[in-house]
């Protein structure tokens, strides 16, 4: 799994790039809790690269989005491909998130967003 982080207009955005499996969800979920240690509340994930979503995978997009909740924060996903976006679908978390199909859109979600 590759991790990339930047940040546009006060938005953490993390990009990954490969499978987001029981080995890689231990790293992303380091880099998402690094990001909120360090006081990031926006956080956009870019799932451009990600062609396949483990259960692993979901429990850190959840964990990540319960923490963030819990200093009015959010995450929210972009890029998904469908195969991605389906696995969402059936395990009912398109309801917690917010999917957006290109990262710019996602940013631009936060604008007048208030902590």
């Amino acid at each position: 799994m590759e991790i990339e982080e930047k940040n546009v207009d006060n938005v953490a955005i993390i990009s990954l790039n490969g499978r987001l499996d029981a080995y890689a969800s231990n790293e992303v979920e380091r880099s998402i809790n690094a990001l909120i240690d360090k006081g990031s509340v926006r956080i956009v994930v870019n799932f451009d690269g990600v062609g396949y979503i483990s259960s692993s995978g979901l429990r850190v997009m959840l964990a990540s989005l319960k923490r963030l909740k819990k200093v009015q924060g959010t995450i929210k996903l972009a890029c998904l491909k469908p195969y991605v976006k389906e696995v969402f679908d059936i395990a009912g978390f398109t309801q917690l998130f917010e999917f957006y199909e290109r990262e710019e859109e996602a940013v631009n979600s936060f604008k007048g967003w208030e902590l």
